[in-house]
């Protein structure tokens, strides 16, 4: 199922249907809704209760030399070099696997709703007043702002740098995003029981799952 996200209200309607377990891709919100099969299941975090895991507490240090900085959805040639590697080294038979720079910059661009670009790259000696950093880019998060909270749209980084665990730092910073905006949630997009590339989402806890009688809350 799909609708378009378009008009002055599109961002009313985008919080409406992430609440309802649609999806955000460009100026489209979209459900499976498969036959015989309820597979995929939103999940969000509930940021305030979260409980980092000791594994989740040494990516944090591991990555404490690293800074993420907000900006404006616009795309850069260096955001598409870090797409395309992240691509081809994990992605290389999935339906974005063809993607042009053109392709790229309309994910980043088509948008009718509040949205933002988080880029991390290792701190500079004023981080802490700018919240910049320097050298090159490590990774990147595509991210809409809801009412209750923060919605990973799309994420990827450096495939070079996979001793990081950069995909779970991600994470990690945007529960502390949501906390410090004063939001409940995290969204983090389909958790599917069983696959390997989706398993990760659910040990972010607690967090709810939306299941046929609702948001539920899952503890462990």
């Amino acid at each position: 199922m799909f609708t378009h996200l378009v008009g002055e209200r599109a961002g009313e309607l985008n919080d409406l249907l992430t609440h309802g377990g649609f999806r955000r891709s460009q100026s489209i919100a979209y459900r499976p809704a498969c036959d015989g099969c309820r597979a995929c299941v939103s999940v969000r975090v509930v940021a305030n209760d979260f409980k980092p895991t000791r594994s989740m507490r040494r990516v944090a240090e591991r990555n404490a030399d690293v800074v993420g900085e907000v900006r404006s959805p616009h795309p850069t040639s260096e955001q598409y070099s870090v797409f395309r590697a992240y691509l081809d080294a994990r992605h290389r038979e999935g339906g974005m696997a063809d993607m042009t720079v053109l392709d790229y910059a309309m994910m980043i661009e088509d948008s009718h709703v509040d949205t933002r670009l988080v880029e991390y790259r290792r701190r500079g000696p004023d981080s802490g007043f700018n919240g910049r950093g320097i050298g090159g880019l490590l990774a990147v998060a595509l991210t809409d702002v809801l009412s209750d909270g923060l919605s990973m749209v799309y994420s990827f980084f450096d495939p070079d740098a996979g001793d990081r665990s950069l995909g779970t730092l991600m994470i990690l910073d945007h529960i502390e995003r949501a906390k410090a905006m004063g939001l409940a949630y995290v969204y983090l997009g389909y958790w599917v029981p069983g696959s390997r590339k989706m398993d990760y989402k659910g040990r972010f806890l607690p967090q709810e799952r939306l299941l046929p009688s609702g948001w539920t809350r899952v503890e462990s």
